[in-house]
């Protein structure tokens, strides 16, 4: 069966990366949740996309130079809509304490290709191995040294290589770095890719899919995961498709 990953909770129906968002996942019922990880000033794991505040809160400038105790001041949910008023931009950790009562896969995006964060794979391990969490987490980035560097410190954790364009034999590149998993741009996926790359024991999840046409032929070709902005869509298109 093909997993529904909530890309950034149910971002296209409450604030992305908020527990609003989360909870509403879940209450749809996907089986998974994407968000993204980057330091706070005090070297504190948070979750937001942007490596700037202004997009998605009430604030301005960028999230490296806000302390946590700062971040958390900021509104992230009336940017969305007024009824989301209130909403905080949460802690890495606060999320794991939440994921103990349920039962959700956690795709953890490290959003420091463009921005250097030091020793931020130590810290998110650190925290995935307090809260035993490490057979629920998929690790996924852009930097690829970044997925080496976690494969070395601990391997028994998932990693998946994140791409934009059409890969030769993307499963040999991944293996090269110690990853399992091919996290694939959607218009730069295709069948046959699919196809071989699972055959070979490398699963593809494929993103950002909000299209129910494309979420159809996605689920027909096996895929093993889908990130999309509108879960309960995707959901429904699978059991349309499952019938």
């Amino acid at each position: 069966m093909t997993i529904i990953f909530a890309h950034r909770g149910s971002s296209g129906t409450h604030p992305e990366n908020t527990f609003a968002a989360y909870k509403e996942a879940v209450r749809v019922g996907a089986e998974g949740i994407e968000l993204d990880v980057q330091l706070t000033k005090d070297d504190e794991l948070v979750v937001i996309h942007d490596h700037t505040v202004g997009r998605t809160t009430n604030g301005t400038g960028f999230v490296r130079d806000y302390t946590l105790e700062e971040l958390q001041r900021l509104d992230a949910g009336a940017w969305f809509h007024e009824r989301f008023q209130g909403e905080r931009i949460p802690v890495l950790k606060e999320v794991f304490t939440w994921m103990q009562s349920n039962d959700l896969i956690l795709n953890i995006e490290l959003k420091n290709v463009t921005v250097d964060l030091p020793c931020l794979e130590e810290l998110v391990l650190n925290e995935i191995e307090s809260f035993n969490l490490a057979d629920r987490i998929i690790i996924s980035t852009f930097d690829h040294y970044s997925l080496k560097k976690i494969n070395e410190l601990n391997p028994k954790i998932e990693c998946a290589i994140l791409y934009l364009e059409k890969l030769y034999e993307p499963w040999n590149y991944a293996a090269n770095i110690g990853a399992k998993g091919l996290h694939t741009h959607s218009p730069k996926t295709d069948r046959v890719m699919i196809k071989e790359a699972e055959r070979r024991g490398f699963p593809v999840r494929v993103y950002t899919v909000n299209h129910e046409e494309r979420i159809k032929e996605l689920l027909e070709d096996g895929c093993s995961a889908i990130f999309t902005d509108y879960p309960e869509k995707a959901l429904a298109v699978r059991k349309m498709v499952d019938k």
